[in-house]
């Protein structure tokens, strides 16, 4: 099991009382607003099954993350391969919160965490990040992480239908650029 603590959260393998939460979060057209639609609780049961496989083979991926000091579920964080197809290679950071979650500092503590977690034992020369270009909540995060964007990199999505959702941007962060900790 791999576990990630911060002075506020825990990231760790998913459980089956995540679920119901996590379908809650996914069913969320807010939470949601900047992906192609809302998934289904058999949707999102498919995506833990397959984040908890990543964790277990490899040992990192997409955590769950909870409140330590509540145990509440708040959504997730981790870190992935760059999916083929895309004008770009490397490892990316994610996130995705809860809407009460929001506003807290806890999605850049857990994103924080996990580019350190990157840097420190996976060791690739650059953590990315992905997001729509409107998506301006995820792109402050990238900023307080001391992200750079280059416009030159912004793309189309091959997974993002035609529409205001497709064009999206790059966020880079080169080793020995992370700050650790904290909010």
């Amino acid at each position: 099991m791999s576990v990630l603590r911060t002075d506020r959260l825990l990231l760790r393998d998913w459980r089956a009382s995540d679920l119901d939460p996590w379908a809650a979060m996914n069913a969320d057209p807010e939470v949601r607003a900047y992906f192609p639609g809302v998934l289904t609780r058999e949707q999102s049961a498919a995506s833990v099954a397959g984040f908890q496989a990543d964790l277990d083979r490899r040992g990192w991926g997409w955590w769950a993350v909870e409140v330590a000091a509540t145990g509440e579920f708040i959504g997730f964080a981790g870190l992935d391969p760059v999916d083929e197809g895309m004008p770009f290679t490397g490892v990316e950071a994610g996130w995705r919160l809860a809407r009460p979650a929001w506003g807290h500092g806890y999605a850049t503590e857990a994103a924080r965490t996990v580019v350190s977690h990157a840097f420190e034992s996976l060791g690739p020369a650059e953590v990315l990040a992905v997001t729509a270009a409107g998506n301006l909540r995820s792109r402050a995060v990238m900023d307080r992480l001391g992200m750079t964007h280059d416009p030159a990199d912004g793309f189309d999505d091959p997974e993002v239908p035609e529409g205001p959702l497709r064009r999206s941007v790059v966020y880079r962060l080169r080793a020995g650029g992370h700050r650790l900790g904290g909010r």
